[in-house]
């Protein structure tokens, strides 16, 4: 008899094709009366699989009193109610370092489309606007610049190595230092984006980082810098930077995230100092991919009381 899960939201057909194979599923999410559903299966349900974006409630996990792991497709679990999990014993585990590189790809990837407004351009020149009235304005090159890093872990890392590539001179702020890492240390994230032309976010969204990129911290950016963000758009006091790009108080943003997905402040779409993405920095099909595989082969080593490969916690 196969074990039951109850799956929160869809996932690559791949990966959902095996896990209805291998398991008795449950889809959360196309359920018309969830507390009904949660009802019939609470005595069989064993697991639950989520995405990072929508995680878990423990008003869910009440309800299912035999869950002993949640899976999450993603790197971050601030959805999931953590606490909860761990009075009750119950294993989390995500999907980090497989997508660091496509992460930090698609930081660069908004710091260069930013700065050398590929968007405008694009427009630019399918409006015919080249020929009829000249070249575009000049924009700011990368090479060479101060990039700092909130959040040096896997994917900060990764940035890091490629912006080296850029010649670029690199700054962190971290829980606490890296021991031999190559790049320097700041304490204080209001510090490193005094210092910074580049402030990256790659934070994980916990207590002490939710709102961390305030005004205080824009400021010091101040009105020649640019905020990319690809961790969470609840690092970053939203209202406030909404302002700040109106307002040209930094100089641009290029923003993957948000606090309230998938709504984005309607006031950035008018904005010609900002590039937006829907949260899509580790959407290629090699990396969704590797996350589906590294959520099945968590799953495998639970229920085969096998140590977990990426326990959370």
């Amino acid at each position: 008899m196969s074990h039951t899960l109850l799956l929160m939201g869809p996932l690559l057909p791949s990966i959902m094709k095996t896990l209805e194979s291998d398991y008795t599923v449950h889809r959360y999410w196309e359920a018309h009366d969830t507390a009904t559903l949660l009802d019939s299966v609470k005595d069989d349900c064993v697991g639950v699989v989520t995405d990072g974006g929508r995680g878990v409630a423990a008003t869910v996990l009440e309800k299912l009193p035999n869950v002993k792991i949640v899976a999450v497709f993603g790197v971050g679990v601030d959805a999931v109610d953590q606490d909860y999990c761990r009075a009750h014993k119950i294993h989390v585990t995500n999907t980090p370092d497989v997508l660091s590189d496509d992460v930090a790809d698609m930081a660069v990837a908004l710091a260069l489309a930013i700065s050398r407004q590929l968007v405008s351009g694009d427009t630019y020149a399918r409006a015919g606007k080249w020929s009829k009235e000249g070249a575009m304005p000049l924009t700011t090159r990368v090479m060479g610049k101060r990039a700092g890093i909130y959040g040096m872990g896997s994917i900060g890392n990764a940035l890091a190595r490629r912006l080296d590539g850029f010649g670029m001179s690199i700054s962190y702020c971290n829980r606490s230092e890296r021991p031999g890492s190559p790049y320097q240390f700041v304490s204080s994230l209001e510090t490193l984006a005094a210092n910074v032309d580049y402030l990256f976010v790659t934070a994980s969204a916990t207590p002490g980082s939710v709102g961390a990129v305030n005004s205080t911290v824009l400021d010091a950016l101040g009105a020649n810098g640019y905020l990319i963000n690809v961790s969470r758009g609840t690092l970053v006091d939203e209202p406030t930077l909404v302002s700040y790009l109106q307002d040209e108080k930094i100089a641009g943003a290029g923003l993957d995230v948000f606090a309230h997905e998938p709504a984005i402040p309607e006031a950035l779409f008018a904005l010609d100092n900002v590039v937006l993405q829907p949260h899509n920095a580790s959407g290629t099909w090699e990396t969704r991919e590797a996350m589906g595989q590294l959520v099945l082969d968590n799953l495998t080593a639970h229920f085969n009381s096998q140590p977990l490969l990426t326990p959370v916690g």
